[in-house]
């Protein structure tokens, strides 16, 4: 064999040697991009798995959380006791006459007038609506100032005081949101054991801590919860530490903000805010003889205005 027909030999195997090296790592390569899409729809598909348990996982846990029922509520809680609070009742002796909401009359006029047909009825008792929000100063003010003429007018039926607690100071407390956690407390408390709302509702504001702190953990909310002496302290603590309520308190503050309920398109401006019998009260928060007498003077007013005048038969 000449040297040329050997050259030639030679350049064809290192061809066919350089053609086959390619086509390996052609082959290497495709292998590669293969296991790479393999493994990135893997991924996908692992990921989506994880979002799709993420997802049932909140939506399941948002709807096992119980909510008050706004209709029944709404958005308020009425006073059904004074139990706890350590505030003499109406019947021992504490209660003045002066300080009961009711019209009087002049008794010694009357046996000088004729004796009417219809005698007026005895007078309702006075609708008292409280909006509070336990970070609120002015809250803790009102009801420290009114808290033992409040509950002796409850506790002789004289009035019904119902409590709307709010949450408008969420972001005044270095993030833990005390604001919204303290009025899904008192809800909790409110919804598993009423007559001790009042009590622990009087708690949270006298205890009150300060603007743009941390203010009280969920259980040191608990407790004293179970301070007041609630029932079922268990039920109760469960319910404060897992926030079953807050979200209904954050709804039902929105709706304040939009319309107070039954108040002919009034809204939530500012805690606290007191409507007697629909009038809302604009005097001295922490002066309680002024806010009695606004008592009085509305309560007499909607006595005299439902009553019918009488008609008076005339004497033989």
């Amino acid at each position: 064999m000449s040297s040329d027909e050997s050259t030639n030999a030679a350049s064809s195997e290192r061809r066919d040697a350089v053609r086959e090296k390619a086509q390996q790592v052609k082959a290497r390569q495709s292998r590669a991009r293969a296991i790479r899409r393999t493994t990135l729809v893997t991924f996908g598909l692992a990921v989506i798995a994880a979002i799709a348990v993420v997802v049932t996982w909140t939506v399941s846990s948002s709807a096992s959380k119980p909510m008050a029922d706004p209709s029944n509520v709404s958005g308020g809680f009425v006073v059904t006791g004074v139990t706890g609070t350590g505030v003499p009742s109406a019947d021992n002796g504490a209660g003045s006459a002066e300080a009961t909401p009711a019209p009087t009359g002049d008794a010694a006029a009357t046996e000088a007038e004729p004796t009417p047909a219809a005698t007026p009825t005895e007078a309702p008792a006075v609708d008292i609506r409280v909006y509070v929000d336990y970070l609120s100063s002015g809250s803790r003010d009102f009801q420290v100032a009114n808290v033992k003429q409040l509950s002796q007018w409850v506790d002789s039926g004289a009035a019904t005081l119902t409590y709307y607690p709010v949450a408008m100071l969420t972001a005044k407390s270095n993030g833990t949101k005390y604001s919204l956690r303290a009025a899904g407390a008192a809800a909790c408390v409110a919804q598993n054991s009423p007559d001790y709302f009042f009590a622990f509702n009087n708690a949270l504001l006298t205890q009150q801590p300060g603007v743009d702190s941390d203010g009280l953990s969920d259980p040191e909310l608990a407790d004293l919860a179970q301070a007041v002496g609630v029932d079922g302290p268990k039920v109760v603590r469960s319910c404060i530490e897992s926030q079953s309520y807050t979200p209904w308190v954050k709804t039902a503050t929105e709706q304040a903000l939009k319309e107070l309920p039954d108040s002919g398109g009034v809204a939530l401006t500012a805690t606290p805010m007191i409507l007697v019998n629909g009038t809302q009260y604009v005097g001295k928060i922490d002066d309680p003889k002024e806010f009695a007498q606004f008592v009085l003077t509305v309560a007499s007013d909607s006595y005299y205005k439902a009553t019918p005048t009488p008609t008076v038969t005339p004497t033989p």
